[in-house]
């Protein structure tokens, strides 16, 4: 299962791309196709060490780097954003992993793969840690705006995400509003909670911002201008919480050493709050695989981001995705016939 590593995207490009692509080369197994300026990825595979038949490199002449619209993309064909998702449109990778400019990113797998058949709006899948396990939240960033009809295909998007990928067998699905009652929210919520509660899956109604942490569901729905506001700050205030325990542990030689005896505890708390360990969030949506890491991403995160990318693989969520909006299209057109046929009886002679 050979992934497409966009080695020109990030912050830290392309070192920290091609650092990440042999950790999982060597430690996961997994092939790689490095994929940007050949001369610069074998300085870095220089440095790092390139396992044998492990690693192709694709060259890709252009970049799009992380200032430029997210439609650079169309003119910059031979990118390596655009090369990355031809890979996976041509079968020669499973999936493209990439920690560049997210706009681009989404509008290359959209132009090389194509959405799914009924899916008007692709969204962004990021995993939150809860008490009990992992909740997803969905859309993050792929679409400010959304209608209700984008908000139900995101349930069902994030339903076969939650089951297939993060292994929870019935997803509780909630839809992101300022309060459980049915009334409470704005107008995208009050018809967007009608068109969950019609599609069959396991929707719970109206959830919270504190249920997206407390693990009173396994699927939260929202629109991308209120997920990505979510995401920003729930990294943060990871961020803020481990700097201030450090500070707290490090503020006397009492707390120090309270520190040491508490540091397994401590380090684990990091593993579940830090970035890195996930690696990226995937494009749902699209016929293919498409996993967009955070543009700071190190080597650790960039290892992590192909290990979604194969489970992402595995899982064959565009097919069972697919059949499932096909479904909800089929007996939306079957009510929908049926009120015509009752409003033609009703208002006969």
């Amino acid at each position: 299962m050979t992934i497409a590593v966009d080695a020109m995207g990030g912050d830290f490009a392309p070192r920290s791309a091609v650092a990440g692509a042999v950790l999982a080369a060597v430690r996961d197994a997994v092939p790689i196709c490095l994929v940007g300026d050949r001369s610069a990825i074998e300085r870095e595979l220089r440095r790092w060490g390139s396992p044998d038949g492990r690693i192709e490199i694709v060259h890709a002449e252009e970049e799009v780097g992380m200032d430029e619209p997210p439609t650079a993309v169309r003119r910059k064909r031979r990118s390596s954003l655009m090369v990355c998702a031809a890979l996976v449109r041509d079968g020669r990778a499973a999936a493209m992993v990439t920690a560049g400019n997210t706009g681009a990113a989404m509008v290359a797998a959209k132009l090389a793969l194509g959405a799914i058949p009924g899916v008007d709006r692709p969204a962004l899948a990021a995993v939150f840690p809860n008490r009990r396990g992992r909740t997803v939240v969905l859309d993050v960033g792929a679409n400010v705006d959304s209608k209700p009809a984008h908000l139900r295909q995101f349930a069902v998007m994030g339903h076969f995400y939650a089951q297939e990928v993060i292994g929870t067998p019935h997803p509780r699905i909630g839809l992101l509003s300022i309060g459980e009652e049915d009334l409470k929210g704005n107008e995208l919520t009050r018809y967007a909670s009608k068109a969950l509660a019609a599609t069959g899956l396991n929707f719970v109604g109206n959830v919270e911002g504190h249920d997206v942490f407390n693990g009173e569901c396994d699927v939260v729905v929202c629109d991308g201008f209120v997920g990505n506001v979510l995401l920003k700050a729930a990294e943060s205030m990871a961020e803020l919480i481990v700097g201030m325990m450090r500070e707290e542990l490090l503020r006397s030689s009492r707390t120090r050493l309270g520190g040491w005896l508490v540091k397994p505890a401590f380090a684990n708390f990091r593993r579940r709050t830090d970035y890195t360990e996930y690696g990226a969030v995937p494009l749902l949506g699209v016929n293919g695989g498409c996993l967009i890491g955070h543009g700071k991403s190190n080597a650790k995160a960039i290892r992590s981001a192909v290990r979604r990318a194969v489970e992402f693989s595995a899982a064959e969520l565009p097919a069972k995705v697919r059949d499932k909006v096909a479904l909800l299209r089929d007996e939306e057109a079957r009510l929908s016939a049926e009120r015509a046929r009752d409003g033609r009886r009703g208002g006969g002679p």
